[in-house]
């Protein structure tokens, strides 16, 4: 919180590729020596070939059922989506009833199941005649062109990238970023929207990226996190949003920096056989409701009415040329998402609940709280454990501030991916590790938060992000109890221990209340690493 805090997109690249040990500084001198390699992005002309959204008409189904469901036209209507695949079969339902327009983005889509799943989808509503534009950020591309490109090889599709890497495009994120050592200020900024708009008529905002991890489908590791199905007077807003995306300077036609020496003919046979059904299986048949009760969203379309929480709502993102003007730590801009997300949080009088799964408050963030807890503000955070965390670097720069947050009455919890293991709810994720993911924020128990953005340094002043503040009592009684669930069955409660020396870590067992003095599913070689990184790892980076 504070001036440094808003999965963090490029916080991996930028520490693998700054190296670690004696194998990445041999890397970090291949990419010295490799650099010279790196050539200028070509030029392109924009006004050649900008383009805009296409206005919800209730010629379209979709456009019909928003509007005949609207019962305001000042109001937005929301369903909040935990369960991964309601979700994913969300977007796919738009997709599969859209008959104009698809605009579509995401900082991650990930070559596998999930991910061509949703572009075959995009492909089938490309050859129905809709319009889809597909922006997606360029870090997990690597070796992707030609799936991409054979999606934008089929009439009616256009895809274009964010910030794109000059060279090396197929040897991985190491060797792209080591190779642009002499651009990296501009390649270690990354777009981490998450946005969908089917028919300029609904959406889908939240902190889902498009890989099988985020719906459940994982064989491993599964993320816990949450979006929201959206339509109404938000919908032109979030479609300005894209546009301003879609043709700002960061971003190319993706033929301008990626080629392929198959014909489209080619790249479209290539494609067919990666998106059919010998490699892209169908997903598991969704349960009859999610946890808050409700259906698929196909019941409701096909039903023709939406069944959704309504309330007064605006929505924000990051400027494109954001990354390219700050700096880690530096003012925040007042039209940034995290600036808006903390105007939302001082207006708190009674209480603040928040989960982000990278939590790096820094001093102003910490005087923050203070401010809050000072007005007697009770502040409850849900972030992920050593154990869960998928950015262990991350975790330093939190475990700095934990005491003194706890001190000053902060109620901190931490997910536990053993406790996850053994949650009973049919939503979660059996054997596989969970981690969370969710970026939310539940204000007086009447104003949320939901989007992209973490609580750390890097969504606030580097990467782009987009979110949505929604007020709405039933909302925030809904959302509270999303995140109460995993609070309460899978997380644990961080505290000082009675002696005041040190930190306890407590959660509700079978049969008794269970206390941890060191760091839960943590092995003793992971929290050695984490000692002997501490004194190195500057939060700037975090």
């Amino acid at each position: 919180m504070g001036e440094t805090m808003s999965m963090a997109g490029g916080r991996k690249a930028a520490w693998r590729a700054m190296g670690r040990g004696a194998v990445a500084c041999l890397g970090l001198l291949a990419g010295l020596l490799l650099a010279g390699c790196a050539t200028p992005l070509p030029r392109v002309d924009r006004d050649a070939i900008a383009s805009t959204a296409i206005e919800l008409s209730t010629g379209t189904t979709l456009g019909r059922i928003a509007k005949e469901s609207q019962p305001d036209p000042a109001l937005s209507g929301f369903r909040l989506m935990p369960l991964g695949s309601f979700s994913l079969d969300t977007r796919v339902q738009l997709a599969r009833r859209a008959e104009a327009s698809l605009d579509v983005q995401y900082y991650h889509i990930e070559n596998d199941e999930t991910g061509r799943w949703l572009l075959r989808a995009l492909r089938d509503a490309a050859e129905r005649g809709v319009r889809v534009r597909l922006l997606v950020d360029d870090y997990y591309t690597s070796g992707e062109d030609e799936l991409f490109l054979g999606l934008a090889a089929y009439r009616n599709v256009e895809v274009r990238i964010f910030n794109p890497f000059c060279c090396a495009r197929d040897s991985g994120q190491n060797t792209r970023f080591l190779v642009s050592l002499n651009d990296f200020g501009r390649v270690n900024h990354r777009m981490h929207n998450k946005l969908f708009i089917a028919d300029g008529a609904m959406a889908v905002i939240g902190g889902r990226n498009v890989a099988n991890e985020y719906y459940l489908r994982g064989m491993n590791d599964n993320f816990i996190d949450l979006d929201a199905f959206t339509v109404g007077w938000v919908i032109p807003p979030l479609q300005a949003l894209f546009d301003r995306y879609w043709n700002s300077d960061p971003v190319y036609p993706l033929h301008a920096v990626a080629h392929s020496p198959l014909s489209p003919e080619e790249l479209r046979a290539r494609f067919e056989r990666a998106t059919g059904p010998a490699h892209t299986p169908e997903p598991e048949p969704l349960p009859s409701n999610d946890i808050l009760g409700y259906g698929p969203i196909a019941d409701d379309l096909d039903g023709g009415r939406l069944g959704l929480i309504w309330g007064d709502a605006y929505v924000f993102a990051d400027h494109p040329d954001k990354p390219f003007e700050g700096e880690v730590g530096g003012e925040l801009l007042e039209t940034s998402v995290t600036y808006n997300v903390f105007e939302a949080i001082r207006k708190a009088k009674k209480s603040l609940l928040a989960s982000s799964p990278y939590f790096v408050p820094g001093p102003h963030g910490m005087e923050l709280l203070r401010e809050l807890r000072g007005r007697g503000v009770d502040v409850t955070v849900l972030t992920n454990s050593l154990g869960s965390t998928d950015e262990p670097v991350v975790h330093l720069g939190y475990s700095r501030y934990r005491e003194e947050m706890l001190r000053m009455g902060v109620h901190l919890y931490e997910l536990s991916s053993s406790r996850v293991k053994t949650n009973k709810r049919m939503f979660l994720f059996g054997k596989s590790l969970g981690r969370l993911h969710a970026k939310l924020v539940v204000i007086d128990r009447g104003t949320c938060f939901v989007g992209s953005m973490n609580l750390d340094p890097r969504s606030a002043t580097i990467n782009t992000e987009l979110g949505a503040v929604i007020r709405s009592p039933q909302l925030a009684r809904e959302l509270t109890r999303v995140i109460d669930i995993d609070r309460l069955q899978s997380a644990y409660m961080v505290r000082i221990k009675a002696n005041g020396a040190g930190l306890e870590w407590i959660t509700e067992g079978e049969d008794a209340e269970m206390v941890l003095d060191t760091e839960p599913d943590s092995s003793p070689w992971l929290r050695f690493k984490q000692w002997l990184l501490s004194p190195f790892v500057p939060e700037s980076l975090l």
